[in-house]
C-alpha cells in the first residue's frame, strides 16, 4: 500500500523536464511570424541601436534611391514639356542639376540646426504647430504617393523590359502592383536596415548602367554632338525671329518645363525626416548621405535630358508602352557591345530601383505619422514600435493608403502614361509644400539672428534662392496639373489637416479635465515623516499600475484605499517604459527611459509612505505596453503572493469606437491577459464627462 501511495503520488519533474514544461514550443502562428518578420530584438542588447542604424552608403540606398528613381519619370515630363522647343534643354539640364544642388544644399544646412527631424520639426519650431502639422500632413501623403508612384512605374518598367520575351498584356501591371507593394510591406516590417541590405545590389547595378548610359551618350557618340549643335542653333535663330515667342516666350517655356518636371527632386528631404535610423554622430552621416544623393541625382536627372537630346530622342505615343528612357537606352546600346544584354540590364534596373524608391517613402512615412503621434496630432498607437523595432502600424498604414491611391489612379486612366503622370503631379505637390515651408522658415531664421553670426550672409542667400526656386515648381505644377489629379492632393492633404486637429482637440480636452477633476489631489495635505520600512512580502499588497506622475494616479491609489479600507498593508508602483518612435532615438535611450521612469515612480513610492503605508516600485522597459506589464505583473505576483492589481482608466459617459481608437485600452487587455493568468486586477474609472 506504501508503495502504491509512493507510486501514485505525483513524480516531481526532472530539471532537463521542468525547464521543457517551462517553456513550451511557441504556436504554430508565432513560428510562422518569426519566420516572415524576423524574432523580436533583445532591448538588452548593448549594441542594438548601431545593429538597427543606416551607414551613409545604405542611408544613400534606403533614402537616395527615391530621388534617383525619379529619373525614371521627372526627366521624361520635363522634356516633353518643351515640345518643339527641345533646344531648351541644354538650359533644363543646367536648372535641374543646380535646383537639387541648391536644395540638398540647404537641407544640409537645416539639418545642421535640427538634428532630429526634418520639415515637420523645422515648421514647427520655427513658424509654429499650426504650419508644422500642415507641413507633416504634406509630407505624410506625400510618402503615401512615393510608394504609389514608385510601385506604379515599376510595373510599368517591367512591362517594357519583359516585353520582347514575355506576354506582358497592361491587364498585368496592377496585380503585379499589388504583388510589388505586399513584398515590399514585407520587409519593412522586418526592419529597416534588413530592407534596405537586400535592395542594395539592385541600386548599385543601377548606378553602374546608368553611368554608362549618360557617359556614352554625352561623349561616346560624338556625331550626335555636331547634328544636335546644328538643330539648336536652327531652332533658337527660329525663335528668336519669332514675334509670338522671342526671349520671353524662350523663358516662360523653360521655367514651365522646370517647375512641371519638379518630381525629378522629390526624395531629398527624406535623409533630414529619417535621421532617427542614421548611424551616429547623426549629422555628419546625413550630411554624406545628402552629398551622395545630390551629386548622383544630378548627374543623373541633367545627364539623361542632355542625352534626349544629342540622341534626339522624341516622346513616344500615347497608347505605347515605351518610356524615353528605354528609347535612349536600345539607341546607346546600339554602339556598345554586347548592347542587347546592357539595354535589358538598364531597362530592368531601372524598374527595379523604383521599388528601392519605394523605401524612402516606408522609411520616412511611419516617422513623420509617429512624431505626428508624439504631439497628438494623430493616433498615439502610430508612435508605437514592433517588437523588431519598426513603426509596424504606420507601415501596414502607408501600405492600405498606397494601395487606394493605387486603385483610384487605374480605374479610369486612359492609358499608362495617363497614370504616371496623374500619379507625378499628386507626388509632386505635397514635397513642395514641405521644401517651400521648410526653406522660408530656414530664411527667416537666418534673417533674425545677429548680423556678426558666422555665415549668416551666406545661409540667407541659400534658404532665400531655395524658397524662390520651391514656391514657383508649387505655383506652376498646382496651376498646370490641377485636374490632373492636383486637386485630388489638396482635398486629401486638407482632410487630413482637419482630422488631425479633432484629433488633437480630442486629447488636449480629456487632458484638461483630468487635470481640473483631479488638480486638488496632487497638493492634499500629507504628514510630513514618511514610513520608512519596506513592504513585507507576507501582507496584502496593493500594486498599482501607473503611466506618468499627475491626478489620475493619485486618484486610483486613493480610490484603492477608499474602496478597500484597512485591507492592504503595502503599496507596489509599477510603470512600463514604453520604448516608441518618439524615445528611440540613440545608443542609450533605453537607459535613458527606464532612468525617467524611475525617477516618476520615486514620487509615488514618497506618497504611499507618507501616506502611511510602506511602498517600493518596480520598473520594466519594452515595446509592447500590455506584453511587458503582463510579464513584470507575474514577477511582482511571486515575489508579494497575495497582490492585487489596480489600474485607472478615463471612461467616457458617452463612449464610441473612435475614442476606443484614440485611447489604447491598456488597463482592458491587461486585466484580461491577468485574469487568464490567475491573477486578480481591479480597473478603477476616472470618469470624464
Amino acid at each position: 500500500m506504501a508503495i502504491e501511495d509512493e507510486e501514485s503520488r505525483p513524480r516531481e519533474p526532472a530539471p532537463r523536464e521542468a525547464e521543457e514544461q517551462a517553456e513550451p514550443a511557441p504556436p504554430l502562428r508565432e513560428r510562422l511570424r518569426h519566420l516572415l518578420i524576423g524574432p523580436p530584438r533583445s532591448l538588452k542588447d548593448a549594441g542594438l541601436f548601431k545593429h538597427l542604424s543606416l551607414i551613409p552608403f545604405l542611408a544613400w540606398v534606403g533614402l537616395g534611391a527615391d530621388g534617383l528613381s525619379s529619373s525614371a519619370y521627372g526627366p521624361q515630363i520635363a522634356f516633353e514639356a518643351l515640345g518643339r522647343h527641345a533646344y531648351l534643354a541644354l538650359g533644363l539640364a543646367i536648372l535641374t542639376a543646380v535646383t537639387v544642388l541648391v536644395i540638398s544644399s540647404a537641407y544640409s544646412r537645416l539639418i545642421e540646426k535640427f538634428p532630429n527631424g526634418g520639415g515637420y520639426v523645422v515648421a514647427t519650431k520655427l513658424l509654429g504647430p499650426r504650419f508644422g502639422l500642415v507641413s507633416g500632413c504634406a509630407l505624410l501623403v506625400d510618402y503615401v504617393l512615393t510608394v504609389t508612384v514608385s510601385v506604379a512605374t515599376a510595373g510599368i518598367a517591367l512591362q517594357n523590359a519583359l516585353g520582347p520575351f514575355v506576354h506582358f498584356p497592361t491587364t498585368w501591371i496592377m496585380p503585379v502592383n499589388v504583388l510589388l507593394l505586399a513584398l515590399l510591406t514585407l520587409l519593412n516590417v522586418r526592419g529597416a536596415k534588413e530592407s534596405v541590405v537586400v535592395l542594395a545590389p539592385i541600386f548599385l547595378l543601377f548606378i553602374v548602367t546608368h553611368l554608362i548610359l549618360i557617359g556614352v551618350g554625352i561623349f561616346g557618340h560624338p556625331g550626335s554632338v555636331g547634328d544636335a549643335s546644328s538643330r539648336l542653333a536652327t531652332d533658337v535663330r527660329a525663335d528668336w525671329n519669332d514675334p509670338s515667342c522671342g526671349l520671353l516666350g524662350m523663358a516662360a517655356l523653360l521655367i514651365r518645363a522646370f517647375a512641371l518636371g519638379g518630381g525629378t527632386y522629390t526624395g531629398i528631404e527624406a535623409v533630414s525626416n529619417s535621421m532617427s535610423i542614421l548611424r551616429e554622430p547623426r549629422v555628419k552621416t546625413a550630411k554624406t548621405t545628402m552629398r551622395y544623393m545630390a551629386v548622383s541625382l544630378a548627374f543623373v536627372a541633367s545627364g539623361l535630358i542632355l542625352c534626349y537630346l544629342l540622341w534626339n530622342v522624341a516622346p513616344p505615343a500615347r497608347d505605347s508602352a515605351e518610356t524615353m528612357n528605354s528609347i535612349l537606352a536600345r539607341n546607346v546600346s546600339s554602339v556598345l557591345p554586347a548592347g542587347g544584354l546592357f539595354c535589358f540590364l538598364t531597362i530592368v534596373t531601372e524598374a527595379a530601383l523604383l521599388l528601392v524608391a519605394a523605401q524612402a517613402g516606408f522609411l520616412a512615412g511611419p516617422r513623420t505619422l509617429a512624431n505626428l503621434a508624439v504631439d497628438s496630432w494623430a493616433p498615439r498607437r502610430f508612435a508605437a514600435l514592433s517588437e523588431r523595432l519598426t513603426t509596424q502600424n504606420g507601415v501596414a498604414l502607408m501600405s492600405v493608403a498606397s494601395l487606394g491611391v493605387l486603385f483610384y489612379a487605374w480605374h479610369d486612366a486612359s492609358d499608362t502614361r495617363n497614370v504616371i503622370e496623374r500619379l507625378v503631379v499628386m507626388y509632386s505637390i505635397n514635397v513642395f509644400v514641405t521644401f517651400s515651408l521648410s526653406m522660408i522658415a530656414m530664411a527667416l531664421y537666418w534673417w533674425r539672428v545677429p548680423s556678426e553670426r558666422p555665415f549668416r550672409r551666406r545661409r540667407v542667400a541659400l534658404f532665400v534662392t531655395g524658397s524662390i526656386l520651391c514656391v514657383l515648381i508649387l505655383a506652376v505644377t498646382v496651376r498646370e496639373g490641377f485636374r490632373n489629379g492636383a486637386w485630388v492632393t489638396i482635398l486629401i492633404t486638407g482632410g487630413v489637416i482637419g482630422l488631425c486637429m479633432l484629433i488633437r482637440r480630442h486629447y488636449v480636452t480629456v487632458a484638461q479635465k483630468l487635470s481640473s477633476l483631479y488638480a486638488d489631489l496632487a497638493n492634499l495635505p500629507l504628514p510630513a515623516a514618511a514610513v520608512a520600512r519596506e513592504p513585507d512580502p507576507a501582507q496584502p499588497t496593493s500594486v498599482v499600475l501607473v503611466s506618468s506622475y499627475g491626478g489620475l494616479g493619485i486618484h486610483t491609489v486613493y480610490n484603492v484605499f477608499r474602496s478597500f479600507p484597512d485591507h492592504f498593508k503595502n503599496l507596489v508602483f509599477l510603470s512600463v517604459g514604453v520604448i516608441d518612435s518618439g524615445a528611440f532615438k540613440g545608443d542609450h535611450a533605453v537607459e535613458a527611459l527606464e532612468h525617467r521612469t524611475q525617477q516618476m515612480l520615486k514620487k509615488y513610492v514618497e506618497l504611499g509612505r507618507r501616506l502611511g503605508v510602506p511602498s517600493t516600485l518596480r520598473v520594466a522597459v519594452g515595446t509592447d505596453a500590455v506584453e511587458t506589464a503582463e510579464e513584470l505583473c507575474h514577477q511582482v505576483a511571486k515575489e508579494f503572493p497575495r497582490s492585487t492589481f489596480f489600474a485607472g482608466k478615463v471612461i467616457f459617459k458617452e463612449e464610441g469606437f473612435w475614442q476606443r481608437f484614440l485611447h489604447n485600452e491598456t488597463a482592458v487587455a491587461l486585466q484580461k491577459r491577468l485574469h487568464f493568468g490567475g491573477l486578480a486586477m481591479v480597473i478603477l474609472p476616472a470618469r470624464v464627462y
